[in-house]
């Protein structure tokens, strides 16, 4: 039978000014905006989608960027690190990168056998880029990062707990992930154990809880086929005992929510139909896209929204 669950879909997090979003992680990441939209449940917020060239699942980092937001801060019941694939040779342009734009980064860290780096953005997002050869996607550039070294999609995020068991047996009996490895307490789960659907969770048992903000995910993202393997999903976790939400309409997808045992916000979101389906592939994300039930309010959303602009030339 084939697994309803394969892998990442999307991770969204809470960001502070969004022009300043916006540059980051088109500009200097080098990531698509494949969507400019709002938060369909804060109207009064934008909701940002970036990704590859289309926005495959499995590449798609979302921001709602607050104006004015504090930061928030990492700690237990948070995806605290998300990971984003490069190519092996890539990881020298990178470290290059980030100093020239005067971001902190660590020294090359070892895990699992890979190279990767760990650094955050403006709000304190932790962001890691991993260097591997397992990962076959292309990537996208705008044109001032060379296509070689650019990021591939998601690698897979690390959620930070107090306690493993009670993740893993959700994770490993009712999600269609295994168990991988352990090393030096970090223990992998993925579907099938490549970049887009891995998850690792380190225990921190005495740990304080993070406080979500500007700077932290809001929530990580499943994907799965279609609405009727996200039905057959959502009927396993509430004979499990699990408190899932109704299925909502995204638009580009559809989603059910509930948060598992560690504190972290799950979703189960649909690969389709994916975010060609109100603008042209070749111009995603250039205009703001509104659901038809808030359309009628464009004019007085349009007014509060801040104005921004793609400034990729910043990062040059």
């Amino acid at each position: 039978m084939s697994p309803l669950i394969t892998g990442i879909h999307h991770i969204t997090a809470i960001a502070g000014n969004p022009q300043k979003n916006l540059d980051f992680y088109t500009g200097f990441l080098g990531l698509r905006l494949v969507k400019k939209t709002i938060n369909f449940d804060a109207p009064d917020v934008y909701h940002f989608y970036f990704g590859d060239e289309l926005g495959a699942p499995g590449t798609v980092f979302t921001t709602f960027p607050f104006e004015g937001a504090r930061k928030g801060t990492k700690g237990t019941g948070e995806l605290t690190y998300t990971a984003f694939s490069i190519s092996v040779d890539a990881l020298g342009f990178w470290m290059e990168r980030l100093t020239k734009f005067n971001i902190p980064i660590s020294t090359p860290l070892s895990r699992f056998g890979e190279k990767l780096i760990r650094f955050e953005d403006h709000d304190g997002m932790g962001i890691e880029l991993i260097a591997t050869d397992k990962d076959s996607r292309k990537g996208w550039t705008y044109g001032s990062i060379p296509l070689e070294f650019s990021i591939k999609g998601f690698y897979g995020a690390t959620l930070n707990l107090k306690a493993k068991e009670l993740t893993a047996n959700l994770l490993t009996q009712f999600m269609d992930y295994r168990f991988i490895e352990e090393e030096n307490g970090r223990f992998r789960y993925g579907t099938k154990g490549v970049p887009g659907d891995i998850v690792d969770i380190v225990i921190d048992p005495n740990g304080r809880q993070g406080m979500q903000s500007a700077g932290t995910v809001h929530h990580i993202a499943f994907r799965t086929a279609n609405v009727a393997s996200q039905l057959e999903i959502q009927q396993i976790l509430l004979n499990n005992g699990y408190h899932v939400t109704e299925v909502k309409d995204r638009n580009y997808f559809k989603s059910i929510y509930f948060r598992e045992p560690g504190g972290v916000l799950f979703e189960i979101a649909t690969d389709e139909p994916g975010f060609a389906i109100d603008e042209d592939e070749a111009h995603l994300g250039e205009l703001l896209k509104l659901p038809q039930w808030i359309e009628p309010q464009r004019a007085k959303l349009e007014a509060r929204l801040a104005k921004v602009e793609l400034n990729i030339e910043k990062y040059a």
